[in-house]
């Protein structure tokens, strides 16, 4: 059972959602120009954890273009908001922005029903229901950018470095927000509908780290105006009933 409306003013965001964004890109961006350049050295550790951390911060950029869709990284200022939504989703494998956007939107409307393009039958086999997650999004425009950019940046990096840490950690970070943020939420039967959504346990360290607090996946169908820093809240509320 989920509480009352939880209230919300866009101007309580102020430069919050603003700030988050420009962390997780900075970071990104930081972390990508750091790895490109750095021998790899396959008998060390740091060399696999390099490529979680990527991951995760792909996962944000991700994560940022979707509070884009739902207009709370800046709702101040949509433009800013969407050109900041479509810069995330560019860099997140050439993602076309508006077919997210409007995807998502139907996903919200029609969560696990036929009529979601997110669903595929509430099927517990994970990899069926992840191969037609991505055929719904992957584009044949986006692997030929892809392709393109890659033979582009092996000319100044080694080849290694940009499968490992350029292309890796975006394949890895496809599954970190499919499993957390699609797969477990709606899989099988729900009783809570029009959401159809499931949220994890309360932990925030582990809801952060998974998918930025996107397990907590039916307050976020709920109060889709809400950002991710916010989910925590959410879901604290809706336990206390």
């Amino acid at each position: 059972m989920m509480p009352p409306a939880i209230a919300f003013k866009p101007a309580q965001i102020g430069n919050r959602g603003l700030m988050a964004a420009t962390l997780i890109l900075l970071c990104w961006f930081g972390m990508l120009a750091f790895l490109l350049q750095y021998p790899i050295n396959w008998q060390n550790p740091l060399t696999y954890v390099c490529v979680l951390i990527q991951m995760h911060l792909y996962t944000g950029v991700f994560i940022t273009a979707h509070d884009a869709i739902h207009g709370v990284v800046t709702p101040t200022n949509k433009r800013l908001n969407h050109v900041i939504g479509f810069l995330c989703a560019t860099l997140f494998a050439f993602n076309n922005y508006h077919r997210l956007s409007r995807k998502h939107h139907l996903h919200h409307k029609h969560a696990a029903t036929d009529d979601d393009p997110d669903f595929h039958d509430g099927n517990p086999n994970f990899l069926a229901w992840y191969y037609s997650f991505l055929k719904e999004y992957i584009s044949v425009v986006q692997i030929v950018l892809m392709a393109v950019t890659y033979n582009v940046l092996k000319i100044w990096f080694p080849m290694e470095n940009l499968i490992l840490y350029w292309m890796v950690p975006a394949v890895l970070s496809t599954f970190q927000l499919f499993y957390f943020g699609t797969y477990l939420p709606h899989r099988g039967e729900h009783h809570n509908p029009p959401h159809n959504a499931r949220s994890q346990q309360i932990n925030h360290v582990r809801a952060f780290l998974s998918c930025y607090f996107f397990g907590y996946h039916a307050e976020h169908h709920a109060y889709p105006y809400l950002p991710w820093w916010k989910l925590p809240e959410a879901r604290e509320k809706s336990s206390e009933l």
